[in-house]
């Protein structure tokens, strides 16, 4: 079939199951797993290509509220099937102070049912993952807002914090 968007699969992470893990490199070459990020909360998000406006807007705004996110004791990682040297390229040009993991083989991004496979071409889906410090899924945004994402993760965290 030329074009094929994985949809919903018996596979697919759920709120309260274990995040499933992962080992991708960088912007800067540096190798990072699920345990990289245990004890502390995930903002784990996809996005489909680096330098494009919905993406820029979706990273600037994590950049922007960072400080609320790290408050809130969470970490922020976007995953998408570029590689780490455009990654690299679009953290510099947008001071992006959090880790861009290259998910090249889109292993990742199917792993968390977050894959559009258009045949010859993958994009990973705007989908986040708040993952909580015991690294189960707390909470999933599909086809997330670029613009209300961190928002949403920052109240959200504030709820399942209870502050």
């Amino acid at each position: 079939m030329f074009f094929s968007s994985q949809t919903a699969r018996a596979d697919a992470p759920e709120i309260g199951q274990p995040a499933p893990n992962f080992s991708l490199s960088n912007q800067n070459g540096k190798t990072y797993t699920l345990d990289n990020f245990r004890g502390k909360w995930l903002v784990l998000y996809f996005y489909p290509k680096d330098d494009t406006p919905g993406c820029t807007e979706q990273a600037c705004k994590f950049r922007d509220d960072l400080h609320k996110l790290e408050s809130l004791g969470a970490n922020v990682v976007g995953i998408s099937v570029d590689n780490t040297t455009n990654h690299s390229k679009f953290a510099k040009k947008y001071n992006l102070p959090f880790p861009l993991l290259a998910d090249n083989k889109a292993k990742t991004a199917a792993q968390y049912n977050s894959l559009l496979n258009l045949g010859l071409v993958k994009f990973a889906k705007r989908n986040t993952f708040l993952i909580d410090p015991n690294g189960k899924i707390a909470k999933i945004y599909l086809s997330a807002s670029a613009a209300r994402n961190s928002i949403e993760v920052i109240e959200d965290l504030k709820k399942l914090q209870n502050l």
